[in-house]
Formats: C-alpha cells, sequence, structure tokens
C-alpha cells in the first residue's frame, strides 16, 4: 500500500506542476500533506515535516547565503571577463551560445557544488538567451545535464557516498568511470550543438548589429528572482526579439560597441578590489574542496566579508542584500517546502517501500547482470530520492544483491553514479530551484524539457561504461 500511495504521491506532484495547476511551492507543501493523511499518519505529520526541515537547513543557510556572495561577486564585476570572453566566442550564433553554456556549466562544476555552478553559468548566459530571443530552458537544460554528468566528481557527493556505503575507495570506484563519463560529457556537447541548430533555425543566424538593444537598461542587478518563464516554453518557444527591453529584458545589459551582456559602468562595480575579490572567491572554492568548514559556514563568513570590504557603508550593504532579497526567498522557500516532501516520503516509510519493491521485482536471472541492473535503476532512484537515500539505504541492498551472484562491488558502485545526469533535475534537489528561479523557467517546462535529454545522456554513460568493460 505505501508503495502504491509513494509512487502516486510523485507522480501527481510532477503531473500538477507539468501542467502549471499549482506551483511547486504549493505542489511540495499540500501534496505529500495529503498523502500523509490517507496514509493514516496525519497526526505525525509535523514530526515528519521538522525532520525534513532540520535536515535541509543547512541545505538552505547555504544556498541563502551563497546568492548573496555569488550576487555581490556579480554585483562588483568579479565574473566580467569571463562573461566577454564567452560572449565573444558566443557572438550573436545560437549554436555557439548552447554549447558555450554547456562549456561553462562544465568548466564551473569542478568546485562540486550545483548551486555554484548555477547562479555562475546563468548569471553569465542569461543576458545573450534574453537579447537573442533563444529558449531559456534550453539554457537551463543544458546547465543542468552537464553539471549532473560533471556531479560524479569524488568531490561533488555521489561518489563518496557510493565509497562510503559500500567501504569502498573513492578514487578505486572513480578513476575507471572516467572514459564512461567523458563520453557522457561528449554527449551533452553533441545535444548542445543539435539544440543549438535548432535554435539557429528558429530564430536565424542574427548579426550584433540585430541583437544588440537600442538603449540599455540603469538596473544593477543582473538577474532578479521570478517564477515566470520568461517567455520560454517547453520546446523551444522563446518569443521573438524586439528592438526595445521589455520588462522581462536581463537588466545590466548594454549596446555600445559590442554586445556587452553586462553594463560595464554599473555603479556597484569594484574595480580597485577586483583581485580581492578573485582571491576570497579561490580561498573560499578551495575551503569548500578541502572541507575546512562546513560549506554553509564557508559561504555565511564569504558574503559578510565581500559584503564588508566592497561596501563599507551600511546603506550600500543594505541595497546589495535587498537587491538579491527575492532570489534568497524564492530559493530557500523551495528548499523548505521540499523538506515537507521529503519528510513524509521518509518518515512514512514509503521510500524504504519503493526501494525494496523495485529491489524485489527484479528477476532472479538477472542476478549476474547486477551492475547493469543498478545503473538502470540508478535513473528513477536517484530522481524520485535523496542521493543520501539512494547511496545509504538501496545501494547496499543493491550490491548484497549482486555479490551472491559473483558482481563485485566496485562495479555496482561504478553502475550507480550513471543516473546523476537526471537527479540535478529531480524537484527533491535544491540547485535545481536555483537554476529555474534565476532563469525565470517554470520548474515544469524544465522538468518537461530537461528529463528526456538527462535520461538519454544517462544511459550513454552507462552504455559506454559497459563498452569500456568499466561496468
Amino acid at each position: 500500500m505505501l508503495t502504491v500511495l509513494g509512487f502516486a504521491m510523485i507522480a501527481t506532484f510532477l503531473v500538477l506542476i507539468m501542467m502549471k495547476k499549482m506551483s511547486p511551492i504549493a505542489a511540495l507543501v499540500l501534496i505529500p500533506a495529503l498523502f500523509c493523511v490517507f496514509v493514516g499518519q496525519g497526526a505525525q505529520l509535523g514530526d515528519y515535516v521538522l525532520e525534513g526541515v532540520g535536515k535541509l537547513a543547512p541545505t538552505a543557510a547555504m544556498l541563502m547565503f551563497a546568492i548573496v556572495y555569488f550576487g555581490v561577486m556579480i554585483d562588483v564585476g568579479l565574473f566580467d571577463p569571463i562573461v566577454r570572453g564567452i560572449l565573444r566566442f558566443c557572438k550573436a550564433d545560437p549554436v555557439r551560445v548552447v554549447v558555450g553554456t554547456a562549456v561553462l556549466a562544465a568548466i564551473v562544476s569542478l568546485d562540486g557544488d550545483g548551486s555554484t555552478t548555477f547562479m555562475i553559468t546563468v548569471s553569465a548566459m542569461y543576458p545573450l538567451y534574453k537579447r537573442l530571443g533563444m529558449s531559456l530552458v534550453v539554457m537551463t537544460g543544458v546547465a543542468a545535464t552537464a553539471n549532473g554528468v560533471m556531479n560524479t566528481l569524488p568531490w561533488g557527493g555521489p561518489t563518496a557516498r557510493a565509497a562510503t556505503a559500500l567501504k569502498l575507495d573513492a578514487a578505486d570506484v572513480f578513476v575507471p568511470m572516467i572514459p564512461a563519463l567523458g563520453a557522457g560529457l561528449l554527449f551533452v556537447l553533441l545535444l548542445a550543438y543539435v539544440l543549438g541548430r535548432r535554435e539557429r533555425k528558429r530564430i536565424g543566424y542574427l548579426t550584433l548589429d540585430e541583437a544588440l538593444v537600442a538603449e540599455a537598461e540603469p538596473e544593477t542587478v543582473l538577474v532578479a528572482a521570478g517564477g515566470g518563464a520568461g517567455g520560454s516554453s517547453a520546446d523551444g518557444g522563446a518569443g521573438t526579439l524586439t528592438a526595445g527591453g521589455g520588462a522581462g529584458d536581463a537588466p545590466g545589459v548594454t549596446a555600445g560597441d559590442g554586445f556587452q551582456g553586462l553594463d560595464p559602468d554599473r555603479p556597484t562595480l569594484r574595480p580597485r578590489l577586483y583581485w580581492f575579490n578573485a582571491g576570497l572567491t579561490a580561498a573560499l572554492l578551495a575551503s569548500m574542496i578541502l572541507e575546512l568548514l562546513p560549506i554553509p559556514v564557508l559561504f555565511l563568513i564569504g558574503a559578510a566579508l565581500a559584503l564588508s570590504v566592497n561596501y563599507p557603508k551600511m546603506a550600500e550593504q543594505k541595497a546589495r542584500i535587498a537587491a538579491h532579497a527575492d532570489n534568497v526567498l524564492n530559493v530557500s522557500g523551495m528548499v523548505f517546502a521540499a523538506a515537507v516532501f521529503t519528510g513524509v516520503l521518509t518518515g512514512t516509510g514509503m521510500v524504504e517501500h519503493m526501494a525494496d519493491w523495485l529491489v524485489g521485482a527484479i528477476p532472479e536471472g538477472m542476478g549476474p547482470h547486477m551492475a547493469l541492473v543498478t545503473g538502470v535503476l540508478s535513473l528513477p532512484l536517484t530522481y524520485f530520492m535523496s542521493n543520501d537515500g539512494f547511496y545509504f539505504g538501496v545501494l547496499p541492498v543493491l550490491a548484497e544483491a549482486g555479490a551472491a551472484h559473483g558482481v563485485p562491488p566496485l562495479e555496482i558502485a561504478r553502475a550507480s553514479l550513471v543516473g546523476q545526469a537526471l537527479h540535478m533535475s529531480s524537484p527533491l534537489v535544491p540547485a535545481v530551484y536555483v537554476l529555474v528561479g534565476m532563469a525565470k523557467v517554470e520548474f515544469g517546462d524544465h522538468t518537461k524539457f530537461t528529463v528526456k535529454w538527462a535520461a538519454l545522456t544517462s544511459l550513454v554513460v552507462l552504455a559506454a561504461g559497459i563498452l569500456f568493460g568499466i561496468i
């Protein structure tokens, strides 16, 4: 019964948000609350929610201060050289823009944090997509899929979890998987090229003059929060390019001698402090990788330092915080709403029953092929479950079943990484709300567009792993 209700709850949530019958926050709260009553555990709803909030509170804190930190770094001009370099490469060709999105997301993913990746990628690419009239869901889909492949880095989380759960060395799990993951990344670049060709066919190959807007907008914030689709649709409709800067256009974008992407004269710039900000960011990312302090603490300290040094006046600090408050509230609200969903799934036992049912449904004859089975199951399980739930709850069971048929746990661990390309678009991943919130894309539109491509990318990684003899 709990198995059926668990799948029904997830399906109801996905259908309602993709059909835009409910907002993600409302769906994340109301649907699990309703199903908790159906299960007959309504009296325990408060305990489940508080437990879920407690587990996700550090993530919410990290996202809140990370948004403030990187928002300030964008304001002071830290990423302007990166943006100008990408824009010079992309020019006004939609193919280059989409491929550039995939490359940028993959490079920034080296820090191991999805939220950071999405904030930097969207900040750099959003103005160009808007000016060219390109689909914003193409941007979010490509960025999420590229980040999903790179999320398998040992410091990214899944590899460490798999190694810990099965008592293996993370390097032994990850290093042999590099060729398969490389194939997945190449597929993402190929996918970006194909989607870019489709966008070029839809809007044409514009010249820079055609892409420029007549007047620059004075707003100093690059990307404002918003839940609207921003003119995007699930299959690429982003509206047509207009000569004037409409209300939905990205602030801080200027014309001038070239396609700047960021207003080079915005008053929030701090060019004299560029190397301080670059050093602070490098130290912050290095501290994250070395795990010197918990990530929420690092971002809290980083945000405080960035504000104090760049904007010593109290009024300036308040203005910068207020400028990014919409993003902070939007994302943190989503995270705490997701805590209701995950709290009910875990507290009622739905997740455990769903996992047991899936494992039990594996035919006896598939025992010698448990690595392949694990790779296939990693797609739906990491999408519908948290990484902790999958790697610490389900993976040991799959490894035990494989060991009974002579399948080494290393192969099971490697196969379990396959689904990460799809996992990064799961409604249970807080970082995805940073992505869609900053890109002003409806979560349902992002889901409809991205899931099929992300699942295909995961299958490419699995096929490459089998071909290379890794899995």
